[in-house]
């Protein structure tokens, strides 16, 4: 036999199990509803349980594995085909339909921000751009933000998530997990790092570099081109102040063009980051839960259960919905033995069925499960 040979015997048995996977399917949906006229659970952990038993058993040794991992991947698309059968809203689909029907039209023009840092960082520029209005308030921590937003002080904060050239700012995706909040609009920054230095200072005399952490390893390479130490400060903006205020000549900071006038430095060198398309992804928050007309993207947080194919089998409900996951960030949860706490960014419009969907299978089946906000990005 040749490999045309072979693939006519695997057409022959993919057109069988095509067959055989509709038809389960429609007896998965005949159960679903049977089950919604009997007031009984969707999920069956115990015969899911005995049917993997089963299965596995029956298989040859070398393929005991990939057919729990096959009848698994069964299951999750058969819950998720059944909880559409019976097409009972959860209380969070219900929520977001509320909320989407009575959020205004448009975002206000005028609002109390908090940002962190100073005049001038980075998160007042995207602040600017998000409000035409905006009273800013300025904190000195990430942490400060949320806990203004939570306790009603400022009605929106505004905090970086991730960078295009240093990645995620893992202190804001920690906090995420600590504090109520939800996510309204997001915004992507072009970052035009420079830099600043006191008027008269010459490139050649610089000796060390400040500014906050990801600013410096965005601009990694210009910094070991200078051969230069590099030190961090809370933010881009402070870093300008702390050189503007020294009577130093052999220190510069890297942070916004802007910084230079507000700080009567000057800009010794523009464009410096190690990759000119540098962009930040900014994110605005409130206490209670805006949809604007046109949120197409949604975040989630969820914790999963320690064992094998845990993270695989989430993924595979996004693959099954036909929806289109645009970030994954796991981090650590505080206090525990290697359990991670995973945030999930979602391309879809928020007035998607497959969306409610998942919603509702993860509401319903997640250990702990977070919705983070539907919103826009610009």
């Amino acid at each position: 036999m040749d490999i045309q040979d072979y693939r006519r015997q695997l057409d022959d048995i993919n057109r069988t199990m095509a067959s055989l996977f509709q038809e389960r399917m429609e007896i998965c949906g005949k159960i679903a509803r049977y089950k919604q006229a009997h007031h009984l659970p969707v999920f069956d952990s115990a015969r899911e349980r005995e049917i993997l038993n089963q299965v596995t058993e029956m298989a040859e040794p070398q393929f005991s594995t990939h057919t729990g991992v096959l009848f698994q991947s069964l299951f999750d698309l058969s819950r998720s085909y059944q909880r559409q059968c019976i097409g009972t809203p959860s209380a969070l689909c219900r929520l977001i339909d509320d909320v989407t029907a009575n959020t205004p039209k448009m975002r206000p023009d005028r609002a109390v921000v908090a940002c962190q840092g100073v005049e001038g960082a980075y998160s007042q520029h995207a602040c600017d751009k998000m409000f035409k209005r905006p009273t800013i308030v300025y904190l000195s921590q990430f942490e400060d933000v949320f806990k203004a937003v939570e306790r009603g002080d400022c009605r929106y904060g505004v905090l970086p998530v991730e960078n295009s050239t240093a990645g995620s700012v893992n202190a804001v995706y920690d906090l995420m997990g600590k504090y109520h909040f939800y996510i309204t609009h997001s915004l992507r920054l072009f970052i035009p790092h420079a830099l600043l230095v006191r008027p008269g200072t010459e490139l050649s005399e610089i000796r060390e570099v400040y500014s906050h952490e990801q600013a410096l390893r965005q601009c990694s390479s210009f910094i070991e081109s200078l051969g230069a130490k590099w030190h961090i400060c809370k933010n881009t903006a402070e870093a300008a102040k702390l050189v503007a205020q020294s009577d130093r000549t052999d220190i510069a900071a890297i942070g916004s063009p802007d910084c230079a006038p507000l700080y009567g430095l000057q800009t010794a060198k523009t464009g410096i980051q190690n990759m000119q398309n540098n962009y930040t992804r900014f994110i605005c928050i409130s206490k209670t839960p805006e949809i604007y007309p046109g949120a197409k993207k949604t975040s989630i947080m969820l914790k999963l259960g320690n064992h094998p194919g845990a993270l695989y089998h989430m993924i595979a409900r996004f693959a099954a919905l036909d929806l289109n996951l645009t970030k994954l960030e796991s981090r650590p949860v505080a206090g525990t033995d290697f359990q991670f706490m995973f945030y999930f960014d979602v391309e879809e419009s928020v007035y998607s069925p497959a969306l409610k969907a998942l919603i509702a299978e993860l509401e319903a089946d997640c250990e702990a499960f977070t919705y983070l906000g539907s919103y826009t990005e610009e």
